[in-house]
């Protein structure tokens, strides 16, 4: 699989990839959701080239991860903003912080902590079911083809016929 052709995979964890996949965009999303907004704030503090952030920052708002919004007339300015479609990219960035946090962490402990507002108190994200509300990890999920599969000749561990589980 090539990754310019990763949209057009029935996976909607490569489809997802093809968006938000590389290191700079997520480090992007990153920044947004600390608040930054503004194309200079994203370069200074990544220590990105501008070409690559112009990049990065088109192809987020071509998706609707992200939306440009004036904040002056003259010159005509705008800054970046976080979009509803955005903001539902949280969860997915909390889950690898909190895998960073217990891999990858310094000796001394997390770098950041983050707190919810409601009780005070630090928090980690906690996968949990839609429907019964308990956590779940990898074991207690299995996976079916879906409506949206489609005519893919790629058939994953996961639906083989032969017996064989995909986990």
């Amino acid at each position: 699989m090539r990754w310019e052709e990763l949209d057009q995979q029935p996976c909607s964890l490569a489809r997802t990839l093809a968006v938000v996949g590389d290191r700079w965009t997520l480090l992007v999303l990153r920044d947004s959701f600390l608040g930054v907004r503004r194309f200079e704030e994203f370069e200074r503090r990544l220590g990105i080239t501008r070409h690559i952030l112009t990049d990065r920052l088109k192809k987020l708002v071509e998706h609707g991860v992200l939306q440009r919004v004036p904040y002056q007339q003259r010159p005509v300015r705008e800054e970046y903003r976080l979009t509803a479609k955005g903001l539902e990219l949280y969860p997915v960035l909390m889950a690898l912080v909190h895998w960073g946090d217990q891999h990858m962490a310094d000796p001394r402990g997390a770098p950041v902590e983050h707190v919810h507002k409601g009780c005070g108190q630090r928090m980690r994200p906690v996968l949990t079911c839609s429907e019964c509300g308990e956590a779940v990890s990898a074991r207690d999920v299995s996976v079916r083809q879906g409506a949206g599969w489609g005519d893919a000749n790629i058939v994953p561990a996961t639906f083989r016929t032969d017996g064989r589980s995909g986990c």
